[in-house]
């Protein structure tokens, strides 16, 4: 992965888990919301200064947190989302409000279960059951405390809360099981999906360029080269030309006939082997038909496309084949500049023209288009 992509995933990652907090702290807000009502129902024992200094205490707790988060101090731990810490936290401060109610300690026993919630998606089967013993002795500690201090009112509701805090983080402990086993599965089958996925990306690419490739020269066809010759049109600007050639082996058919097929073939096939070892990495070369090319020189002068194509067709006079001798190969070339606007069959058609022309002056020669409008 380059450092750009993983600076993009970085931040999208860090994105999520400022949003994960911001849930987790407007659930504070709720349960702020939620504990000065019971402070104002009385239901909250401690003094209304001793309730403020814990609510300020929690609001400090967030917002240290969130500076943590923005600042992306987060990402030098292990776990960047810091989920065990901050369901630690929510649990501490939860029984620290259970140690000021009493006779409604039973209504928020179920926060406990919330802050829980938070956990259940994101930690890791250890860290989970930590949580899990971390709640069952905070409450049950607490419970034990008052009743050696003589605190508790019901003692009979007190053991019931802890029974009934026992089932449920039980159960919280199967479900998380499951829930991990759940998406253990979905991992291995998103892993499974991406290989098959990679694998007929890669079928995909090999179709492609089965399809753009011409299977005896190893040379693009004729529909590949005329797509790309049409986005080379489009995309170029006034400020320069591409140069277009036809070439075609000279008396191929007689090397057919005299030699063979394979013969013919072989002489294709070195034909590419010059071609590609003669032109530039950018310059595109393609198989037009039977003994035909055509090739595309992008960002192109008359006197580049000329030197180009006598250069090819010198090469191809020399080329040695294996296992025969044929003498007098050679081949001819008609050669043409497109221009901005210029359309593409007009300019296969100035090609051929040309290319016409130095079959009709003898073969094994380069014409060019503008020769003719010059004349």
């Amino acid at each position: 992965m380059s450092t750009v992509s993983q600076q993009v995933t970085e931040k999208a990652i860090q994105n999520l888990l400022l949003k994960r907090f911001a849930l987790a702290a407007s659930t504070y807000v709720l349960v702020l919301a939620l504990t000065w009502v019971a402070i104002l129902t009385n239901y909250y024992q401690a003094s209304a200064s001793e309730a403020c200094v814990s609510t300020c205490l929690v609001i400090l707790s967030q917002v240290l947190l969130w500076g943590v988060f923005h600042r992306g101090y987060n990402l030098r731990f292990r776990d960047p989302s810091l989920t065990e810490f901050q369901v630690l936290l929510a649990l501490g401060w939860q029984t620290y409000l259970l140690a000021h109610l009493h006779s409604a300690r039973g209504a928020f026993l179920v926060l406990y279960v919330v802050a829980m919630l938070f956990g259940l998606f994101h930690l890791q089967p250890r860290a989970f059951l930590r949580c899990v013993a971390f709640v069952f002795v905070s409450f049950a500690g607490l419970n034990l405390w008052e009743a050696f201090h003589q605190q508790l009112s019901d003692p009979g509701l007190a053991a019931l809360q802890v029974l009934a805090l026992f089932v449920v983080l039980f159960w919280l402990c199967l479900y998380a099981r499951y829930v991990q086993d759940s998406q253990k599965k979905m991992r291995q089958r998103r892993f499974a999906l991406q290989a098959h996925q990679d694998t007929l990306r890669g079928m995909m690419r090999q179709l492609e360029d089965l399809v753009a490739t011409d299977e005896l020269t190893g040379l693009f066809n004729r529909r590949h080269f005329l797509r790309m010759a049409s986005r080379e049109l489009e995309a170029m600007d006034s400020s320069y030309s591409h140069g277009l050639a036809l070439i075609d082996l000279d008396h191929f058919k007689r090397i057919n006939d005299a030699y063979g097929h394979a013969a013919g073939d072989q002489v294709l096939q070195a034909f590419a082997a010059v071609a590609s070892a003669c032109l530039r990495e950018g310059d595109v070369l393609a198989r037009y038909g039977g003994e035909e090319f055509v090739l595309l020189i992008p960002q192109c002068t008359s006197e580049h496309l000329t030197y180009c194509c006598e250069r090819l067709r010198e090469a191809f006079t020399r080329i040695e084949l294996v296992g025969m001798v044929v003498p007098d190969i050679s081949l001819s070339i008609g050669m043409t500049l497109l221009d901005t606007g210029d359309n593409l069959d007009d300019a296969l058609q100035r090609a051929d023209q040309a290319l016409y022309r130095a079959k009709r002056g003898g073969r094994n020669r380069c014409a060019a288009a503008w020769e003719q409008v010059d004349a």
